[in-house]
């Protein structure tokens, strides 16, 4: 078990956005739901102080602040995909009642959690041998929202998008 693990702080869907991302993943639990003792400024006695998640085996924290912070895309959590299919999947499911999509397989749920849902093979073809196709792939990856495993294949191997 790694020492680290990020701590995400919520005002106070702390159980709930661990309840989704749990549903989510392999691997994936929740460890503790830790309730506030005494009415404090974190929340009311017996409200949700803290949720231990592990998330695709990564251990995480949330906490309920009962005070409003942004998340920034400064920090974002990374999925690697095994499929276009799987892509579709989180996308959607992160997304779901009131994300927003940015760009290049970045997202932001309806928490503020900046996500980027990135297929496996997209590395193949924008970090490819080939520097031409890699440089085409990159383009191509630039104008995307969600990430497209075949378009960027398609771009890599110079080939327009029927």
């Amino acid at each position: 078990m790694s020492k680290i693990s990020p701590c995400l702080w919520f005002s106070s869907e702390a159980e709930e956005a661990a309840n989704l991302y749990v549903s989510l993943l392999p691997d994936s639990r929740i460890e503790k739901v830790q309730k506030n003792t005494v009415d404090s400024p974190a929340g009311k006695a017996g409200s949700v102080l803290v949720v231990e998640f592990t998330l695709a085996g990564q251990r995480f924290m949330a906490l309920n602040g009962n005070k409003p912070f942004d998340f920034t895309h400064a920090v974002s959590f990374k999925i690697d995909c095994a499929d276009q299919a799987e892509v579709d999947r989180l996308w959607d499911a992160l997304l779901a009642a009131g994300g927003k999509a940015v760009q290049c397989g970045w997202l932001k749920d309806r928490y503020g959690v900046s996500w980027q849902i990135v297929p496996t093979a997209a590395m193949k073809y924008i970090g490819g041998s080939d520097t031409a196709g890699a440089q085409r792939a990159m383009q191509a990856m630039m104008g995307m929202v969600k990430l497209d495993v075949e378009s960027l294949k398609q771009a890599y191997e110079g080939k327009s998008a029927a």
